[in-house]
Order: structure tokens, then sequence, then C-alpha cells
């Protein structure tokens, strides 16, 4: 079990590169959208795998963040190049910075031995969750070229990047306001 909860996590890393590749240099984004949305299921499942079945790892516990920020890096890569909106360039650099950010913090505590200040909250599985419909909703409107699917896209990123500063500042504090020096 342990081999089928990493294999997930290297899978939404393999998929991630396929993705831009099929909306800048083929123009598929009905591949894209299939390609992401299994991705993102590979999220969910991983970690609800890896805890049903106990099989949790170090190794696991690294990758999947990991795994987690490839994916959206070529996604909003992708749907920035496609979108050609202020709007979303705008969040997604926010949403980005936030990644750069709570990986730093994660460092931090990690090397402080205050891991636990930073374990993934209910704010920041929402906040995952809601990227994921957010870029979903952006290839999907480009597949069905449906305008008001990608007009709804950016209150739902919006919403994304918002819960994305609550989670910051949520692990932000939480390490500072340890009682452990850093």
């Amino acid at each position: 079990m342990k081999k089928l909860v990493l294999t997930l996590t290297l899978a939404r890393m393999a998929l991630a590169p396929l993705i831009l590749l099929a909306c800048i240099f083929f123009e598929n984004y009905w591949l894209a959208f299939f390609l992401f949305n299994i991705a993102a299921l590979t999220d969910y499942f991983d970690g609800k795998i890896a805890r049903y079945y106990g099989v949790e790892s170090r190794l696991g516990a690294i990758l999947d963040p990991i795994a987690d920020k490839i994916l959206l890096v070529f996604i909003i890569i992708s749907i920035t190049t496609f979108a050609q909106n202020i709007i979303v360039t705008l969040l997604s650099a926010f949403i980005l910075a936030r990644e750069f950010w709570v990986s730093a913090i994660r460092e931090l505590a990690s090397s402080s031995n205050q891991s636990a200040a930073t374990q993934v909250t209910f704010i920041a599985k929402t906040k995952t969750a809601t990227q994921f419909i957010a870029l979903s909703m952006y290839l999907l409107g480009e597949a069905t070229n449906f305008a008001i699917i990608s007009f709804l896209a950016n209150f739902v990123l919006l919403l994304a990047a918002l819960l994305a500063y609550q989670s910051a500042i949520h692990y932000t504090q939480k390490l500072f306001n340890s009682k452990q020096r850093l």
C-alpha cells in the first residue's frame, strides 16, 4: 500500500508538465482538464489511503507538498498563458508567493523541532480544494469556449487566494507564538 501512495504522489508530479504541454503546445484543453482532475484526485487519495492504512511515511510527508507545488506552478503557468487576464495573473502570483512563504515557514519549523506548528489545517485543505476547483474551471471554460465559466473561476480563484493568505497567516502566527525560541 505504501508503494501505491508514493505512486499517486509521483503521478501528480508527472502529470503537471503534461498538462502544460496539452495547454500551451497542443491547445487541447479537454485533455488538460482531464489530466488536471486526475492529478487533483491523486492529492486527495494519496493522503486518504496513507492515513487509512497507516502507511504514512517521512518521504511521503516531504514529497506530497512538493508534488502539490509542482502541479500548482505548472497549471498556473498554463492558465496565465492562455487566459492573458491581469486578475488571473495577479491572483496567481499571490498564491505562488504564499506557497513559497509557507514552504519557508515549514522549513523553519522543521529545523526548530516545531513541525507541529505547520501541520496541515482544515483551512489549508479547503484552500487547496478551492484552488483546484478554480483552476479546473478555467480549463473547462477554455475547453467549452464558455466565457461565463472562466469569469466565475475568477471569483473562485479570489476566494482561494484569500484562503491561502489566511492559512499562511495562521501558520506564521502559530510558529512565532510558540513557546520555543526560533
